[in-house]
Formats: structure tokens, sequence, C-alpha cells
């Protein structure tokens, strides 16, 4: 058998059901108009380096297609944005410049409440320089993920093969300008990449001649040879193809230059390592 229901509780139980109708209707409509109103914030990774002349952006305008624009910043650090007109952005962040134009788009009543977004499309105010014996030397520009040694010399083309392993680089930083040896090809055979420098604006990456040594005589390609890291005297000989038929590997003389810049004439055995600048002579056999 059911038990009655009393009318007071038959009265609360429809007050309460009348709340939370009421309830999800607002909750409904706060969300509904949300979703109209107002956009989901999107996550945007911003650059950690400032606007300069010659880069190229892209702006954006949330609900205003119009307003998109494509540019380039003059050489006065500016660039002329719809209804707006002419703003200064070299040396700001993109951060700053994207806030930047949207207050001048508040303080000229276009748009009420303007959502901008700046996205850099081509760096062109943060450049290093690329000299010597590259494929390409020349300016190049950096980015957030392409401003290491090795990524800059890969834009270049990499080293000639008549460049030295040893690599220049001028770099300034809080603005005491130093001088720094890299070799390239060690830091790949120990696997050692901390001297694989982050590069900055006006930095300098030269590529000198790699050092020589030059054999004549009784050879069978007489000439000047890039040296090798720990190259002896019979390696050398080697690249010159070898000794001729009337030379001799006995008696060698090598031509050295001397701490004062004068050469003086040593004699060499076949296991004796070459130095940069060293001249060969093979000799004729006297038999």
């Amino acid at each position: 058998m059911w038990n009655a229901i009393s009318p007071n509780a038959a009265a609360a139980a429809r007050r309460l059901a009348a709340l939370l109708c009421l309830a999800a209707m607002t909750l409904s409509a706060a969300v509904f108009g949300q979703s109209r109103e107002t956009p989901l914030p999107t996550l945007q990774v911003q650059s950690r380096e400032t606007l300069g002349e010659g880069d190229s952006i892209r702006i954006t305008v949330f609900q205003n297609p119009d307003l998109t624009t494509e540019t380039r910043i003059s050489e006065r650090g500016t660039i002329t944005f719809p209804l707006v007109g002419e703003i200064a952005l070299a040396g700001l962040a993109p951060v700053d410049a994207e806030a930047r134009i949207a207050d001048k788009l508040i303080k000229g009543k276009f748009v009420l409440k303007p959502q901008v977004s700046l996205n850099v499309i081509r760096v062109r105010s943060r450049q290093v320089s690329v000299l010597g014996q590259v494929a390409r030397p020349g300016r190049y520009p950096l980015d957030d993920t392409s401003s290491n040694l090795t990524d800059i010399l890969a834009l270049a083309g990499g080293v000639n093969p008549t460049g030295d392993d040893n690599v220049t680089v001028m770099v300034t930083r809080n603005g005491k300008t130093a001088k720094q040896e890299i070799n390239v090809p060690s830091m790949y055979r120990t696997g050692d990449l901390s001297r694989n420098l982050q590069l900055e604006n006006g930095d300098t990456i030269f590529v000198q001649r790699a050092p020589v040594f030059y054999i004549y005589g009784e050879v069978q390609r007489a000439g000047s040879y890039r040296l090798e890291q720990a190259m002896t005297v019979m390696q050398a000989l080697s690249l010159g193809g070898g000794v001729t038929p009337r030379g001799t590997d006995r008696g060698l003389k090598i031509r050295r230059k001397g701490p004062d810049g004068t050469f003086q004439a040593v004699d060499a055995r076949l296991t004796d390592p070459v130095h940069p600048d060293d001249v060969i002579y093979v000799r004729e056999s006297l038999f």
C-alpha cells in the first residue's frame, strides 16, 4: 500500500523543481551568450625577440577579416595599418605590438574590443654575417628555431673543401666583442655540442682557408695540398701520387717557416709530422 504524500511536502517538491529549472535556464543562457560574444582564448607562442626593420609580419583582428594585413616594417620602423594609418612597431616584442595596434583601434573607435594577433613571417632585422670559405657567403636571418652556429653554416651551404675545420666566430655580448675558435667536425666526433653557439644579431662567422703544404721535385703530382690533422710525410707523399721512378724517399728535405717568418731546411723522415706551409722536396735518386 502506498503512503499518502502530505500537501506541504508536495508543494515543497514543486518549488524545488521550479528553482532547479530556473538555474539550468540561466546557466545555459550564460554559456550560450559567452560562446556568441567571447571567443575562447587561444594559445600563441610569442617570439622572444623584438621586431625590427625589414621584418615581414601578418596581423589579424578577430571577427574583422577586412583588417587582415601582411606587411613589412619600413626603414623608419613603422607599418601602415587599415583605418589607423602609420604605427611604429620596431623595438617592440610581438605581444607589445599587438597591444599597441589594439589601443589605436580602440582610441579611433574603429573596433570596440579588438583582439589582435601578430605573427612574424620572415625575419630580416636580426642577421649574422658568414664570410670566407663557404658555398654562399652573405648575411643570414636568425629566428627562434635556427640560430646556432651549425644552422647558419648550413644556410650558407656548408664549409668549402678548401675551408678550415676551425671556424672563427666574432660575438658581441653586453657591449663587449670576443673571438672564439670552434672546431666544428670535432663537436660531432666527440658528441659534445656545447660549443654550438647560439648566435645573436650582428655576430660574424669567418671560415678561413685550411692550412696547406707543398710538394715538388720527383713526385707524380707536384703542387699544394690541404693539410689534414696529424698528417705525416708519408701520407703527404701519397697525396702527390708517390715518388717517381727517378726519385727516392731517402734524403727528404722540408723547408719550414720558423717563428721569425724565415724558412729553414730540415731533414725529414717518412714518419715525421707535416706542418702548415711546409715545402717537401723529393730529390732524384743517384743510383
